[in-house]
């Protein structure tokens, strides 16, 4: 068995986009979609325990919360490699990693095919945007490459709070600060509550976890700060149910009313296994005009698909109309766009089968 640092090497140098280290598997990586093994045998538990302890002695982190608790995320730089994104767990008594790597820079938006509409919220300055989508969605790097187009254009003090930092940014004509929970905070509720009285403009909130951090946000957001978040739906529409189900009956419609008044803009986006082997994001993009805060203030979500679909004059798209385009394009096989399709029946009589 190599050392840790031996497979995280490999990792970047072969493009993985996640590396596992999991008892009863050989160390292995995913890339292009796949998991491929990078190493001969199958790990023991002893194996993938010294292969963890390992990276909390790089990352010099102890270990007590993973083995106390049972997962632990952190991140970890290696000079002239890369950072890294470390989840570490047990699993049938035995510790596990899932290691995401991040490279050092910040990626240019157009080479990580992100529409320029999506682009434009860096200039917004009030009011909640959500990027949305599973994990491993991208949405790390969407976050990523609207700060760094706030950092780049705007006197603005930009605070983050995630968990773990993924992407280091400096100070350019902003001011950016970079909260991690644990070693920086507590939760993401007494962060951002203390952010308020840090004078910020633009608010990074790595996720909306539980009613208390959303109720937060809201109002971060409705005193004039500019509050980005993500959650892990795909949709509009089921993001904004899932902001309403989180609170009790009884105040879900004052919610409603709160959320169009501070809400501007869901960005949705998923990772499609392209033709060429790589992946390729699709996104859907809603903004909140007159007609979708009616809709939500009014709890007519069921509506809000079809306002998306008659508005790409206001910079709207759909996901499956996002998808049709990519398949358009000769970049994702009609089985990838069926099989992503929001709604496949249909995507499948505009795609003619």
């Amino acid at each position: 068995m190599e050392s840790v640092l031996i497979y995280l090497k490999r990792a970047v140098e072969e493009g993985a986009s996640d590396l596992f280290v999991v008892a009863g598997k050989a160390v292995s990586m995913k890339r292009e979609g796949g998991i491929v093994p990078i190493q001969d045998g199958r790990l023991m538990p002893e194996d993938s325990e010294t292969l963890v302890r390992e990276l909390y002695s790089m990352a010099h982190r102890p270990i007590d919360r993973c083995m106390s608790v049972g997962d632990d995320d952190f991140s970890l730089s290696v000079t002239g490699l890369a950072r890294f994104r470390i989840n570490t767990y047990r699993q049938r008594g035995s510790l596990s990693a899932v290691i995401r790597v991040v490279s050092f820079g910040i990626p240019n938006w157009r080479e990580m095919d992100i529409p320029e509409e999506v682009m434009k919220v860096s200039a917004m300055t009030r009011g909640m945007v959500l990027v949305t989508g599973p994990a491993g969605g991208g949405k790390s790097t969407t976050l990523a490459c609207i700060v760094d187009a706030v950092n780049r254009t705007r006197d603005a003090h930009i605070i983050t709070i995630e968990d773990p930092i993924e992407y280091l940014h400096r100070n350019d004509r902003s001011i950016i600060s970079q909260r991690e929970l644990a070693m920086d905070t507590s939760s993401y509720v007494t962060a951002l509550r203390a952010s308020l009285r840090q004078a910020p403009d633009v608010i990074l909130l790595g996720e909306m976890r539980d009613l208390d951090t959303i109720q937060t946000a809201m109002t971060a957001a409705e005193t004039g700060h500019l509050v980005i978040s993500t959650l892990h739906t795909v949709g509009a529409v089921n993001t904004i149910d899932r902001i309403i189900d989180v609170f009790p009956p009884a105040q879900q419609q004052q919610i409603r009313i709160q959320l169009a008044q501070v809400l501007k803009t869901v960005i949705s986006q998923q990772l499609l296994p392209a033709v060429n082997g790589q992946m390729v994001p699709a996104f859907e993009i809603m903004h909140l005009n007159t007609a979708v805060r009616s809709m939500v203030r009014d709890s007519r979500i069921h509506q809000i698909d079809s306002t998306i679909q008659s508005a790409s004059a206001e910079g709207m798209i759909s996901m499956d109309e996002s998808i049709l385009r990519l398949y358009r394009a000769g970049r994702i096989s009609s089985e990838t766009a069926l099989r992503y399709a929001m709604n496949p029946d249909s995507l499948q009589k505009k795609l003619g089968k």
